[in-house]
């Protein structure tokens, strides 16, 4: 890896950014002349928005009994008098680290997504559309309900998420992963074969997507995600640009099937099906995004909360279950244009690169994946919310950059969304890339106490509103994480950092 990133760091010296944006972009057809450079797209990217339907207990029984279509007039109705004592006793009932997305915040972030992303011209919703505990909280509302009952809840919150956030952008293609919540049955659980909550949540993923979808591709989409939460379409706006969207669940090391069982042949079915169409993608010409919700790598959080000496041989916690999936985006990181991931409810950037030993023919040129983390809608570690708006080239299928969108406070009450800070500006780069990003991650490793004002930025957003910093503690040790995303190049990192 390392002889890998001085090879990287001395093209970098050698090149102008103008020559490195022509080499990741397709080149004109021979004898033809290059057409004009088509203008920059915005986007809207949203994650772990986790709407919680149950903020006012006594709207759970009329929830289950209306349609997703009546749900909002629910909703947005004035609370009962008895929330607040109501919702203490569900809060207790069902215990979380603190208060999940509630439709008056939601309506909050919809009127500031009309005001800011109105130019939107697609939306990417990395996973977790339900509430923590949800399946506490409606057994505990509504213990005479059966688990069809159950099923459907689920559905109509995720309709009523789809529907409200569709018509605050009217026509924009909404493409969504599942994540670790998004489950008929409890959380980091799905079956492995014809889950019913994936083959009902399939046709309103379909619905959102580009009117002018083909048959052809709204037929695959219903297949693929009925059949494991994953579909390849082409991206909205982004010529010969693909996006491939995983239910990442499955590569969990929590993943159970709704009767509480390991199961890995859905990851293995899902590895399969994602290197088949990046194989595809290749031989057509055509450029990929990737789509999930958790992030592979490392979890630095809970390796620093559990204490793991990882110089001792402790073993770092991981995200995911093993490192197949970090490694296949990277062997292809030739095609591979960008991956977003959210899960962490943090702002974060990562690199995936490919190791020496793992480089294919393909890949030889390319530096790695670069990685958007999108912080959550949900402010229920503390944060606030957030969104974040895109700045695409479609020439290139490449990021440009981004600006996120913070809430004023965390409950949506007469909030003020602002922006928090723009990539471009904060960083001076002029492209979220893997050229940029082996930069910027470089530069953290260098500033162990991280007094520069790229780490002392990335410090501050990581955690949108917190004054606290909160990697702070494990600022070498994070900056490792951000391009060694196997456990034993991190520890290898960490351990160096250390001494």
């Amino acid at each position: 890896m390392q002889t890998l990133r001085r090879s990287l760091l001395s093209l970098l010296a050698a090149c102008t950014l103008t020559a490195q944006v022509v080499l990741i972009a397709q080149s004109p057809a021979p004898g033809k002349a290059a057409a004009a450079a088509p203008a920059k797209i915005p986007a809207l990217f949203l994650s772990d928005i986790h709407l919680d339907p149950f903020a006012d207990p006594a709207k759970a029984a009329r929830l289950n009994a209306a349609s997703a279509a009546e749900w909002p007039a629910i909703l947005s109705a004035p609370n009962s008098p008895t929330q607040a004592k109501e919702f203490a006793a569900l809060q207790e009932a069902c215990p979380t680290r603190g208060l999940d997305t509630n439709y008056v915040l939601w309506q909050s972030s919809l009127r500031a997504i009309h005001a800011d992303a109105a130019r939107a011209r697609f939306i990417t919703l990395s996973g977790d559309l339900l509430a923590h505990s949800f399946d506490c909280k409606f057994q505990t509302l509504l213990p005479a309900a059966t688990h069809e009952d159950y099923l459907a809840f689920t559905v109509k919150t995720v309709r009523t998420i789809v529907a409200t956030l569709r018509a605050a952008l009217p026509g924009v293609p909404l493409y969504i992963a599942m994540g670790n919540n998004d489950s008929g049955c409890g959380d980091y659980q799905l079956d492995a074969t014809h889950d019913a909550f994936l083959a009902l949540v399939a046709q309103v993923v379909a619905e959102a997507l580009p009117a002018d979808l083909s048959a052809v591709d709204r037929a695959a989409v219903l297949r693929d995600f009925a059949g494991g939460g994953s579909y390849n379409v082409p991206l909205a706006a982004v010529p010969h640009t693909r996006l491939l969207v995983l239910d990442d669940l499955f590569f969990s090391g929590k993943y159970a099937t709704c009767s509480g069982q390991p199961n890995t042949a859905p990851a293995s079915a899902q590895l399969a099906w994602l290197a088949e169409q990046l194989d595809a993608a290749r031989e057509h010409g055509e450029r990929v995004w990737v789509m999930g919700h958790i992030p592979p790598g490392v979890n630095l959080y809970a390796t620093a909360r559990n204490s793991a000496n990882v110089c001792a041989g402790a073993r770092p916690q991981m995200f995911l279950a093993n490192e197949s999936l970090a490694e296949l985006l990277a062997r292809n990181a030739d095609v591979v244009r960008l991956a977003i991931f959210g899960h962490t409810h943090a702002d974060e950037m990562r690199l995936l690169a490919p190791e020496p030993r793992a480089l294919n023919a393909h890949a030889q040129n390319a530096p790695g994946v670069p990685v958007k983390i999108v912080a959550s809608i949900t402010p229920i570690n503390g944060n606030r919310p957030t969104f974040t708006l895109a700045s695409i080239d479609p020439a290139s299928a490449t990021l440009v950059d981004y600006t996120v969108f913070m809430a004023s406070n965390l409950t949506g009450v007469a909030a003020k969304w602002v922006p928090e800070y723009t990539y471009s500006t904060t960083y001076h780069k002029r492209a979220f890339d893997a050229l940029a990003l082996i930069q910027l991650i470089g530069s953290f490793q260098a500033d162990p106490a991280a007094k520069s004002p790229a780490s002392q930025a990335t410090l501050r957003n990581y955690f949108p509103g917190d004054i606290s910093r909160a990697i702070q503690f494990a600022w070498p040790q994070y900056a490792c994480s951000l391009d060694h995303d196997s456990a034993r190049s991190f520890s290898d990192c960490a351990c160096a950092a250390s001494k």
